[in-house]
Protein backbone atom coordinates (compact mmCIF):
# COMPACT_ATOMS: atom_id res chain seq x y z
CA UNK A 1 0.00 0.00 0.00
CA UNK A 2 1.92 3.46 -1.21
CA UNK A 3 1.76 6.14 1.46
CA UNK A 4 -0.57 8.37 -0.49
CA UNK A 5 -3.75 5.61 0.18
CA UNK A 6 -2.49 5.08 4.13
CA UNK A 7 -2.92 8.71 4.51
CA UNK A 8 -6.49 9.03 3.13
CA UNK A 9 -7.18 5.70 5.28
CA UNK A 10 -6.34 7.20 8.36
CA UNK A 11 -8.22 10.74 7.29
CA UNK A 12 -11.37 8.51 6.94
CA UNK A 13 -10.90 6.27 10.22
CA UNK A 14 -10.30 10.34 11.64
CA UNK A 15 -13.29 11.70 10.30
CA UNK A 16 -15.35 8.57 11.26
CA UNK A 17 -14.11 8.87 15.18
CA UNK A 18 -14.80 12.68 15.46
CA UNK A 19 -18.56 12.13 14.07
CA UNK A 20 -19.07 9.04 16.46
CA UNK A 21 -17.93 11.47 19.25
CA UNK A 22 -20.00 14.16 18.35
CA UNK A 23 -22.93 12.08 17.80
CA UNK A 24 -22.16 10.52 20.94
CA UNK A 25 -21.80 13.85 22.96
CA UNK A 26 -25.26 15.38 21.34
CA UNK A 27 -27.26 11.81 22.73
CA UNK A 28 -25.87 12.55 26.01
CA UNK A 29 -26.78 15.97 26.44
CA UNK A 30 -30.77 15.04 25.03
CA UNK A 31 -30.70 12.74 27.79
CA UNK A 32 -29.86 15.26 30.39
CA UNK A 33 -32.15 17.55 29.71
CA UNK A 34 -34.96 15.13 29.02
CA UNK A 35 -34.70 14.03 32.76
CA UNK A 36 -35.14 18.03 33.84
CA UNK A 37 -37.91 18.75 31.55
CA UNK A 38 -39.95 15.04 33.24
CA UNK A 39 -39.45 16.69 36.82
CA UNK A 40 -43.37 16.91 38.15
CA UNK A 41 -43.55 19.98 40.24
CA UNK A 42 -46.58 21.68 41.53
CA UNK A 43 -46.47 24.73 44.56
CA UNK A 44 -48.50 27.60 45.83
CA UNK A 45 -47.44 31.15 45.74
CA UNK A 46 -48.35 31.52 49.23
CA UNK A 47 -48.78 29.48 52.70
CA UNK A 48 -51.51 30.84 54.29
CA UNK A 49 -54.42 33.51 53.38
CA UNK A 50 -56.10 35.65 56.35
CA UNK A 51 -59.47 36.79 55.74
CA UNK A 52 -60.75 40.11 56.94
CA UNK A 53 -63.80 39.73 59.93
CA UNK A 54 -66.92 39.00 57.73
CA UNK A 55 -70.45 39.26 59.32
CA UNK A 56 -71.93 35.67 59.13
CA UNK A 57 -73.62 34.42 56.13
CA UNK A 58 -71.82 37.12 54.22
CA UNK A 59 -69.16 36.93 51.37
CA UNK A 60 -65.56 37.88 52.50
CA UNK A 61 -63.46 40.21 49.93
CA UNK A 62 -61.89 37.65 47.44
CA UNK A 63 -58.44 36.27 47.88
CA UNK A 64 -56.40 34.78 45.63
CA UNK A 65 -53.41 32.58 45.31
CA UNK A 66 -51.44 31.04 41.85
CA UNK A 67 -50.50 27.29 41.59
CA UNK A 68 -47.50 26.55 39.36
CA UNK A 69 -46.64 23.17 37.79
CA UNK A 70 -44.83 21.21 35.15
CA UNK A 71 -44.96 17.69 34.01
CA UNK A 72 -48.14 16.69 35.46
CA UNK A 73 -49.66 13.50 34.30
CA UNK A 74 -53.40 13.83 35.74
CA UNK A 75 -55.96 16.94 36.81
CA UNK A 76 -54.93 18.55 39.90
CA UNK A 77 -57.90 18.60 43.18
CA UNK A 78 -58.22 21.21 45.24
CA UNK A 79 -60.14 21.04 48.35
CA UNK A 80 -60.92 24.04 50.76
CA UNK A 81 -62.33 22.84 54.17
CA UNK A 82 -64.75 24.37 57.13
CA UNK A 83 -66.13 27.76 55.63
CA UNK A 84 -64.22 28.46 52.57
CA UNK A 85 -64.79 28.04 48.83
CA UNK A 86 -62.62 27.77 46.06
CA UNK A 87 -63.13 29.31 42.41
CA UNK A 88 -61.54 29.28 38.89
CA UNK A 89 -63.11 32.13 37.44
CA UNK A 90 -64.02 34.47 40.64
CA UNK A 91 -67.79 33.76 40.17
CA UNK A 92 -68.61 29.88 40.91
CA UNK A 93 -67.23 28.57 43.61
CA UNK A 94 -67.35 25.27 45.36
CA UNK A 95 -65.49 23.41 47.90
CA UNK A 96 -63.77 21.17 45.81
CA UNK A 97 -61.70 21.77 41.89
CA UNK A 98 -60.60 19.39 39.66
CA UNK A 99 -57.95 21.55 37.69
CA UNK A 100 -56.96 20.08 34.11
CA UNK A 101 -53.54 20.60 33.23
CA UNK A 102 -53.35 22.62 30.04
CA UNK A 103 -50.92 25.50 30.84
CA UNK A 104 -47.62 26.25 33.46
CA UNK A 105 -49.74 28.50 36.17
CA UNK A 106 -53.47 28.57 37.25
CA UNK A 107 -55.04 31.64 39.65
CA UNK A 108 -57.31 30.38 42.22
CA UNK A 109 -59.77 32.27 44.19
CA UNK A 110 -60.65 31.59 47.65
CA UNK A 111 -63.43 33.13 49.58
CA UNK A 112 -65.01 33.27 53.11
CA UNK A 113 -68.14 32.52 54.54
CA UNK A 114 -68.62 32.24 57.92
CA UNK A 115 -71.20 30.40 59.29
CA UNK A 116 -70.90 31.26 63.04
CA UNK A 117 -68.97 34.29 65.13
CA UNK A 118 -66.22 33.13 65.56
CA UNK A 119 -62.08 32.87 64.25
CA UNK A 120 -62.43 29.64 62.20
CA UNK A 121 -59.13 27.86 61.11
CA UNK A 122 -59.55 26.27 57.59
CA UNK A 123 -57.22 24.53 54.79
CA UNK A 124 -56.33 24.58 51.13
CA UNK A 125 -55.25 20.87 50.11
CA UNK A 126 -53.51 20.80 46.69
CA UNK A 127 -53.27 17.26 45.81
CA UNK A 128 -51.73 15.43 42.45
CA UNK A 129 -50.73 11.73 41.47
CA UNK A 130 -47.64 12.55 40.38
CA UNK A 131 -46.62 14.88 43.53
CA UNK A 132 -45.58 12.88 46.65
CA UNK A 133 -46.28 15.55 48.77
CA UNK A 134 -49.69 17.80 49.24
CA UNK A 135 -49.34 21.18 48.99
CA UNK A 136 -51.10 22.94 51.93
CA UNK A 137 -52.65 26.54 52.17
CA UNK A 138 -53.53 27.52 55.86
CA UNK A 139 -56.86 29.92 56.02
CA UNK A 140 -58.26 31.97 58.92
CA UNK A 141 -61.19 34.41 59.17
CA UNK A 142 -63.27 35.39 61.92
CA UNK A 143 -67.27 35.40 61.73
CA UNK A 144 -68.89 38.53 63.39
CA UNK A 145 -72.60 38.92 64.25
CA UNK A 146 -75.23 40.09 61.98
CA UNK A 147 -76.01 43.21 61.94
CA UNK A 148 -79.25 45.43 61.48
CA UNK A 149 -78.50 49.34 60.98
CA UNK A 150 -81.05 52.19 61.24
CA UNK A 151 -80.39 55.63 61.04
CA UNK A 152 -82.29 57.96 62.81
CA UNK A 153 -81.31 61.82 62.98
CA UNK A 154 -79.37 62.31 59.46
CA UNK A 155 -77.19 65.66 59.95
CA UNK A 156 -79.79 67.26 62.01
CA UNK A 157 -78.70 70.42 63.14
CA UNK A 158 -78.76 71.93 66.66
CA UNK A 159 -77.57 75.19 67.88
CA UNK A 160 -78.76 78.45 69.42
CA UNK A 161 -80.19 81.33 67.02
CA UNK A 162 -80.22 81.86 63.88
CA UNK A 163 -83.72 80.22 63.45
CA UNK A 164 -81.82 76.94 64.85
CA UNK A 165 -82.69 74.80 68.46
CA UNK A 166 -80.21 73.34 70.66
CA UNK A 167 -82.97 70.39 70.72
CA UNK A 168 -84.22 68.12 68.22
CA UNK A 169 -87.30 65.48 68.67
CA UNK A 170 -88.23 62.90 66.18
CA UNK A 171 -89.83 59.51 65.75
CA UNK A 172 -87.96 56.59 64.13
CA UNK A 173 -89.10 52.87 63.82
CA UNK A 174 -86.33 50.67 64.99
CA UNK A 175 -85.72 46.90 65.18
CA UNK A 176 -88.95 45.04 65.87
CA UNK A 177 -87.44 41.23 67.15
CA UNK A 178 -85.17 41.42 70.19
CA UNK A 179 -85.50 37.59 70.90
CA UNK A 180 -81.81 37.21 68.68
CA UNK A 181 -79.86 40.42 69.63
CA UNK A 182 -77.29 40.18 71.65
CA UNK A 183 -76.52 44.01 72.02
CA UNK A 184 -77.32 47.21 70.43
CA UNK A 185 -74.61 49.70 70.13
CA UNK A 186 -75.35 53.85 68.99
CA UNK A 187 -73.60 55.53 67.17
CA UNK A 188 -73.12 59.85 67.34
CA UNK A 189 -71.08 61.58 64.19
CA UNK A 190 -70.97 65.33 64.58
CA UNK A 191 -70.15 67.51 61.56
CA UNK A 192 -69.26 71.08 61.07
CA UNK A 193 -71.99 73.02 59.22
CA UNK A 194 -70.63 75.40 56.95
CA UNK A 195 -70.04 78.05 58.95
CA UNK A 196 -67.90 75.89 61.27
CA UNK A 197 -68.21 74.60 64.41
CA UNK A 198 -69.05 75.37 67.95
CA UNK A 199 -66.05 77.27 69.47
CA UNK A 200 -66.36 75.83 72.70
CA UNK A 201 -66.96 71.95 74.50
CA UNK A 202 -70.47 71.85 75.45
CA UNK A 203 -72.64 69.14 77.05
CA UNK A 204 -74.27 67.36 74.84
CA UNK A 205 -76.70 63.98 75.35
CA UNK A 206 -79.12 61.62 73.65
CA UNK A 207 -82.34 60.33 75.37
CA UNK A 208 -85.26 57.88 74.59
CA UNK A 209 -88.65 58.59 75.69
CA UNK A 210 -89.88 56.31 77.99
CA UNK A 211 -93.29 54.80 76.82
CA UNK A 212 -95.27 54.50 79.79
CA UNK A 213 -94.30 57.31 81.59
CA UNK A 214 -93.28 59.71 78.84
CA UNK A 215 -89.61 60.67 80.46
CA UNK A 216 -86.77 60.88 78.94
CA UNK A 217 -83.98 58.51 79.50
CA UNK A 218 -80.39 59.45 79.43
CA UNK A 219 -78.80 56.96 77.04
CA UNK A 220 -75.51 58.24 76.23
CA UNK A 221 -73.60 61.87 76.80
CA UNK A 222 -70.86 63.83 75.14
CA UNK A 223 -68.64 66.83 75.26
CA UNK A 224 -68.25 68.34 72.02
CA UNK A 225 -64.74 69.11 71.16
CA UNK A 226 -63.33 72.44 70.53
CA UNK A 227 -63.74 74.18 67.15
CA UNK A 228 -64.00 70.83 65.64
CA UNK A 229 -66.60 67.75 64.48
CA UNK A 230 -65.43 64.28 65.58
CA UNK A 231 -64.46 63.05 61.80
CA UNK A 232 -61.14 61.32 63.28
CA UNK A 233 -64.08 58.64 64.52
CA UNK A 234 -65.01 56.89 61.07
CA UNK A 235 -68.60 56.31 62.96
CA UNK A 236 -68.49 58.87 65.19
CA UNK A 237 -68.76 58.55 69.33
CA UNK A 238 -69.97 55.07 69.81
CA UNK A 239 -72.07 53.69 72.77
CA UNK A 240 -73.37 50.40 74.44
CA UNK A 241 -77.01 51.23 75.07
CA UNK A 242 -78.20 47.58 75.31
CA UNK A 243 -79.64 48.84 78.63
CA UNK A 244 -82.35 50.44 76.62
CA UNK A 245 -83.05 47.64 74.22
CA UNK A 246 -86.96 47.02 75.36
CA UNK A 247 -87.05 50.55 75.10
CA UNK A 248 -85.50 50.93 71.25
CA UNK A 249 -87.69 48.96 69.25
CA UNK A 250 -90.85 50.06 67.05
CA UNK A 251 -91.72 53.11 66.55
CA UNK A 252 -89.17 55.18 69.26
CA UNK A 253 -89.49 59.06 70.32
CA UNK A 254 -85.58 60.33 70.69
CA UNK A 255 -84.02 63.88 71.77
CA UNK A 256 -80.71 64.78 71.02
CA UNK A 257 -79.15 68.03 72.93
CA UNK A 258 -76.13 70.09 72.48
CA UNK A 259 -75.85 72.52 74.87
CA UNK A 260 -74.29 74.83 71.86
CA UNK A 261 -74.71 78.91 72.55
CA UNK A 262 -74.55 80.18 68.92
CA UNK A 263 -76.22 79.93 65.69
CA UNK A 264 -72.93 77.25 64.56
CA UNK A 265 -73.66 74.28 66.50
CA UNK A 266 -73.61 70.86 65.04
CA UNK A 267 -74.94 68.71 62.10
CA UNK A 268 -75.75 65.50 64.20
CA UNK A 269 -76.25 62.22 63.10
CA UNK A 270 -77.05 58.91 64.95
CA UNK A 271 -77.59 55.37 63.85
CA UNK A 272 -77.98 52.32 65.93
CA UNK A 273 -76.24 48.56 65.08
CA UNK A 274 -78.46 45.46 66.68
CA UNK A 275 -76.17 42.53 66.80
CA UNK A 276 -77.67 39.50 66.11
CA UNK A 277 -76.80 36.65 68.67
CA UNK A 278 -77.56 34.57 72.42
CA UNK A 279 -78.84 37.10 74.71
CA UNK A 280 -77.39 37.18 78.23
CA UNK A 281 -80.88 37.45 79.20
CA UNK A 282 -83.95 37.39 77.29
CA UNK A 283 -85.86 39.95 79.19
CA UNK A 284 -84.77 43.24 80.05
CA UNK A 285 -86.46 46.08 82.30
CA UNK A 286 -84.86 49.79 82.72
CA UNK A 287 -86.38 52.26 85.66
CA UNK A 288 -85.36 55.58 86.25
CA UNK A 289 -83.68 56.57 89.39
CA UNK A 290 -82.07 59.82 89.23
CA UNK A 291 -82.68 62.34 86.98
CA UNK A 292 -80.53 65.22 87.37
CA UNK A 293 -79.87 65.74 83.63
CA UNK A 294 -81.10 67.86 81.62
CA UNK A 295 -78.14 69.97 80.82
CA UNK A 296 -74.71 71.48 82.69
CA UNK A 297 -76.34 73.33 85.25
CA UNK A 298 -79.57 71.62 85.77
CA UNK A 299 -77.19 69.04 88.21
CA UNK A 300 -77.24 69.23 91.63
CA UNK A 301 -75.47 71.53 92.94
CA UNK A 302 -72.11 71.01 94.53
CA UNK A 303 -70.55 71.91 97.95
CA UNK A 304 -73.83 74.36 99.12
CA UNK A 305 -76.91 73.69 100.58
CA UNK A 306 -79.65 72.15 98.10
CA UNK A 307 -83.11 70.41 97.55
CA UNK A 308 -82.00 67.96 95.46
CA UNK A 309 -83.21 64.44 96.22
CA UNK A 310 -80.43 61.81 95.88
CA UNK A 311 -82.16 58.98 98.28
CA UNK A 312 -84.47 56.17 96.58
CA UNK A 313 -86.63 53.23 97.39
CA UNK A 314 -85.70 50.52 94.45
CA UNK A 315 -87.79 47.07 94.80
CA UNK A 316 -87.08 44.25 92.12
CA UNK A 317 -89.15 42.07 90.97
CA UNK A 318 -88.90 38.41 92.30
CA UNK A 319 -87.44 36.47 88.66
CA UNK A 320 -84.85 38.90 88.36
CA UNK A 321 -81.73 37.14 87.88
CA UNK A 322 -79.36 40.49 87.59
CA UNK A 323 -79.08 43.37 88.57
CA UNK A 324 -77.13 46.56 88.24
CA UNK A 325 -77.42 50.60 88.30
CA UNK A 326 -76.20 52.57 85.20
CA UNK A 327 -74.83 55.92 85.66
CA UNK A 328 -73.75 58.92 84.02
CA UNK A 329 -72.22 62.12 85.71
CA UNK A 330 -69.61 64.87 85.03
CA UNK A 331 -68.70 68.01 86.85
CA UNK A 332 -69.65 71.60 85.85
CA UNK A 333 -68.44 75.13 87.43
CA UNK A 334 -65.06 76.85 88.18
CA UNK A 335 -65.77 77.37 91.82
CA UNK A 336 -62.13 77.60 93.78
CA UNK A 337 -61.70 74.54 95.34
CA UNK A 338 -59.13 75.08 97.99
CA UNK A 339 -57.56 71.93 97.21
CA UNK A 340 -53.85 71.96 97.31
CA UNK A 341 -53.13 71.18 93.32
CA UNK A 342 -56.12 74.15 93.10
CA UNK A 343 -58.39 72.22 90.62
CA UNK A 344 -61.59 73.58 90.20
CA UNK A 345 -65.09 72.18 91.09
CA UNK A 346 -66.66 70.48 89.43
CA UNK A 347 -64.99 70.53 86.38
CA UNK A 348 -61.09 69.77 87.32
CA UNK A 349 -61.40 68.74 91.17
CA UNK A 350 -60.84 65.03 91.47
CA UNK A 351 -63.35 63.42 93.63
CA UNK A 352 -64.67 60.19 94.56
CA UNK A 353 -68.43 59.63 95.02
CA UNK A 354 -70.04 56.49 96.82
CA UNK A 355 -73.24 54.63 96.19
CA UNK A 356 -74.96 53.82 99.60
CA UNK A 357 -77.14 50.34 99.49
CA UNK A 358 -78.96 50.12 103.23
CA UNK A 359 -77.06 52.54 104.48
CA UNK A 360 -73.36 51.15 103.36
CA UNK A 361 -71.15 52.54 100.89
CA UNK A 362 -71.56 49.64 98.32
CA UNK A 363 -70.06 51.07 94.82
CA UNK A 364 -67.80 54.05 94.50
CA UNK A 365 -67.10 56.43 90.98
CA UNK A 366 -64.02 57.91 91.28
CA UNK A 367 -63.77 60.96 88.78
CA UNK A 368 -60.44 61.53 88.29
CA UNK A 369 -58.28 61.83 84.97
CA UNK A 370 -58.79 60.60 81.55
CA UNK A 371 -55.80 61.32 79.97
CA UNK A 372 -57.46 63.99 77.70
CA UNK A 373 -54.18 64.56 75.90
CA UNK A 374 -54.75 61.15 74.36
CA UNK A 375 -57.81 61.34 72.90
CA UNK A 376 -57.81 60.46 69.20
CA UNK A 377 -60.27 63.27 68.68
CA UNK A 378 -57.19 65.29 68.64
CA UNK A 379 -57.82 68.40 66.06
CA UNK A 380 -58.99 70.75 68.44
CA UNK A 381 -56.91 73.56 68.39
CA UNK A 382 -56.87 76.14 69.79
CA UNK A 383 -59.19 74.49 72.50
CA UNK A 384 -57.97 73.85 75.88
CA UNK A 385 -58.55 70.11 75.39
CA UNK A 386 -55.33 68.14 76.58
CA UNK A 387 -55.68 69.03 80.47
CA UNK A 388 -57.30 66.47 82.58
CA UNK A 389 -60.87 67.04 83.47
CA UNK A 390 -62.44 65.06 86.47
CA UNK A 391 -64.06 61.95 85.30
CA UNK A 392 -64.17 63.70 81.40
CA UNK A 393 -62.60 65.38 77.88
CA UNK A 394 -63.82 67.50 75.65
CA UNK A 395 -64.42 65.79 72.35
CA UNK A 396 -65.31 62.31 73.75
CA UNK A 397 -67.88 60.37 75.39
CA UNK A 398 -68.85 60.65 79.15
CA UNK A 399 -68.06 57.64 80.62
CA UNK A 400 -70.50 55.16 81.76
CA UNK A 401 -70.56 53.63 85.38
CA UNK A 402 -72.40 49.80 85.23
CA UNK A 403 -72.25 48.84 89.17
CA UNK A 404 -73.55 45.19 89.40
CA UNK A 405 -75.07 43.32 92.50
CA UNK A 406 -73.18 40.40 93.59
CA UNK A 407 -76.51 38.74 93.91
CA UNK A 408 -79.55 39.03 91.41
CA UNK A 409 -81.36 40.88 94.62
CA UNK A 410 -85.08 39.30 93.33
CA UNK A 411 -87.43 40.18 95.52
CA UNK A 412 -85.96 42.48 98.02
CA UNK A 413 -86.56 46.64 98.39
CA UNK A 414 -83.25 48.26 99.47
CA UNK A 415 -82.73 51.95 99.92
CA UNK A 416 -80.06 54.04 97.35
CA UNK A 417 -78.62 57.27 98.51
CA UNK A 418 -75.93 58.67 95.96
CA UNK A 419 -73.05 60.74 97.68
CA UNK A 420 -70.48 63.23 97.04
CA UNK A 421 -67.24 63.65 98.68
CA UNK A 422 -67.14 66.66 101.50
CA UNK A 423 -66.60 69.47 99.77
CA UNK A 424 -67.85 73.24 100.69
CA UNK A 425 -67.91 75.64 98.02
CA UNK A 426 -66.80 79.16 100.25
CA UNK A 427 -67.11 81.19 96.52
CA UNK A 428 -70.08 82.85 94.58
CA UNK A 429 -69.14 80.48 91.52
CA UNK A 430 -71.57 77.64 90.93
CA UNK A 431 -70.51 73.92 91.30
CA UNK A 432 -72.48 71.23 89.21
CA UNK A 433 -72.88 67.38 89.13
CA UNK A 434 -75.19 66.64 86.61
CA UNK A 435 -76.48 62.69 86.81
CA UNK A 436 -78.71 60.08 85.71
CA UNK A 437 -79.04 56.75 87.09
CA UNK A 438 -81.08 53.60 86.14
CA UNK A 439 -81.82 50.35 87.73
CA UNK A 440 -82.03 47.52 85.32
CA UNK A 441 -83.42 43.75 85.56
CA UNK A 442 -82.81 40.74 83.86
CA UNK A 443 -84.11 37.54 83.33
CA UNK A 444 -85.09 34.50 81.04
CA UNK A 445 -88.44 34.53 81.68
CA UNK A 446 -91.13 37.54 81.25
CA UNK A 447 -90.33 40.40 83.94
CA UNK A 448 -91.95 44.02 85.30
CA UNK A 449 -89.47 46.42 85.72
CA UNK A 450 -88.18 47.39 88.92
CA UNK A 451 -89.96 49.95 91.23
CA UNK A 452 -88.60 52.98 91.85
CA UNK A 453 -90.37 55.31 95.26
CA UNK A 454 -88.70 58.94 95.33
Amino acid sequence: MNNTLKVIINITVFLFALVFIQCSSEENDDTSSNGSEDTATLSASVSQILFENTQVGDNSQLKSFTLNYSNLSGDINITATNSYELSIDGSTFSTQLSLPVLTTSSLIFVRFIPDEVNTIQGTILIQNIDIADDVVIALSGTGTPIIHNYQTFNRTRVAFGGGFSQTSVQNFNLHNDLSNIEAVKMYVKLTCPSGGCDEWDVYANVKVTDPISGERYEMARFITPYWNDNSQLPRGFEFDVTDFKSMLTGNVELRIRTECWNAKGYEVSVDFDYLEGIPDYQYYGITRVLNYDNGSQAGVPYGVAHTFDLTRSINIPSNAQSTHLRTIISGWGQAASGDPDGRTCAEWCYRTHNVSINGANMFQHNLGPLGCASNPVSNQAPGNWTPDRAGWCPGMEVPTRIDSFTTSMAGTTFTFEYGFENWTNTTTDNSFYPISTFVVVKSDTPISRAVVID
